[in-house]
């Protein structure tokens, strides 16, 4: 009876052909025989995602998953069995709840024995700090920007700047510098960086940071983005050092030393990151790359270098920079012509292991795809602010104690043939 009760209290919540949230769906499950739930499944999901594996929904840890299949199928999480689905009596519509980890992608697997009904990768789990708070301040972000580079002969581009409540023209602030900065600048985006921004600053666990979100540019009709991110040289440093770099200190106070300067990106973005770190690292300490294109995109043998030469350039350097590193890749990510994403970040990771650099590799399941780094973000701004003291100008990078203990070298097993 407790179980009824509940339903039907919560039944009021949801308007007649509303999708249903997570905590709702899972609530509603309590009496799987009601039909409130099954329409609630039908509202939520259409035909072909419960058909396809795509039928998923969740909040914070929370999960709740359906699938239309004729036999009640088992699920894998992760490549882990954790159990079969339940039938809605006189339906093909199947269930389950969970609770999973959160700050990370999922890989979901829906198999009737050997055989695979469906599977759905990519799927992020949020953890609170990527939820609006109540009372914590929410940033600005400004319209849109439009540059002509002259490093870049004729490339125009667009750039956004976010500034969080806290920032006090008085004061100068960190910066952080986003590739691919068109996808991040919509508040209302899936990837939730402006709540983590907000909720980490409103706490003071990152300092006040300006942010500077650009788009890859274009000459004319062609798309300037693997010559600009690719690329293994200092243009695209020098690009924003001298053309955003001084459009960015007519708008805000912000502080000039690489201590306080930290770059990100993902895929291409990423490799991009990481070269501007590297061949101005009086220009940027801290880096974030996401499913790096650490390949040979723009590698051209015997003119120009690409970015499938860093693993090996690391090791063979006598100079060690001074720069902190976060590499986020996934075993699913791509392999074709240009290389394997995913042994080459590993390959990195293993080259500043070796050679003593402040590093962490985040490996999950995921493919060429944004949701683990998205899910993740709190925990990479925290891990690459980690210690920073305003008071500071410089700091040298030590490996974490933690990182020291492990052992030396990631190693790559065959597990799917």
């Amino acid at each position: 009876m407790a179980s009824r009760f509940l339903a039907l209290v919560f039944l009021p919540l949801l308007a007649f052909g509303a999708k249903s949230t997570a905590p709702q769906l899972i609530e509603l499950s309590k009496n799987p025989a009601s039909p409130a739930f099954l329409q609630a499944i039908k509202d939520t999901f259409n035909p072909q995602q419960l058909k396809s594996g795509a039928a998923i929904t969740g909040e914070g840890a929370n999960f709740f998953w359906a699938l239309d299949a004729d036999a009640a199928p088992e699920t894998l999480i992760d490549n882990a069995p954790v159990g079969k689905m339940k039938r809605i009596t006189g339906t093909t519509i199947n269930f389950q709840t969970g609770v999973l980890k959160t700050g990370t992608s999922h890989w979901f697997v829906f198999r009737d024995g050997a055989k695979i009904l469906a599977e759905k990768n990519d799927i992020p789990a949020f953890g609170p700090y990527s939820y609006e708070k109540p009372g914590v301040p929410k940033g600005t972000i400004s319209e849109k920007l439009t540059g002509k580079s002259t490093v870049y002969a004729g490339m125009e581009y667009d750039w956004w700047i976010y500034a969080p409540a806290q920032y006090d023209p008085s004061k100068p602030a960190a910066v952080m510098v986003w590739q691919d900065g068109q996808g991040l600048v919509n508040r209302n985006s899936p990837t939730n960086h402006f709540n983590v921004f907000e909720n980490l600053t409103a706490e003071g666990k990152i300092p006040v940071i300006i942010h500077v979100f650009i788009a890859p540019g274009k000459v004319g009709n062609k798309a300037m983005r693997s010559i600009e991110y690719d690329t293994m040289n200092a243009d695209y440093p020098k690009f924003l050092e001298t053309e955003i770099y001084p459009e960015l200190a007519k708008r805000y106070k912000v502080r000039t030393d690489a201590y306080s300067h930290a770059i990100a990106g993902g895929s291409s973005g990423g490799i991009c990151a990481f070269n501007a770190a590297w061949t101005r690292n009086d220009l940027f300490t801290r880096v974030l790359s996401r499913i790096g294109s650490f390949t040979s995109i723009q590698w051209h043998p015997g003119q120009i270098d690409g970015g499938n030469v860093y693993p090996f350039l690391i090791r063979k350097e006598k100079q060690k920079r001074n720069i902190r590193v976060w590499l986020q890749d996934g075993a699913e990510d791509l392999e074709n012509e240009h290389g394997s994403w995913p042994l080459q970040n590993i390959q990195m990771a293993n080259s500043l292991k070796k050679m003593g650099y402040d590093f962490h590799l985040s490996f999950g399941t995921g493919t060429h795809n944004g949701a683990h780094g998205n899910a993740e973000l709190p925990e990479e701004m925290l891990w690459l602010w980690r210690g920073y003291d305003a008071a500071k100008t410089s700091e040298t990078f030590e490996q974490d104690p933690e990182e020291k203990a492990n052992p030396l070298f990631f190693r790559v097993r065959t597990l799917n043939r």
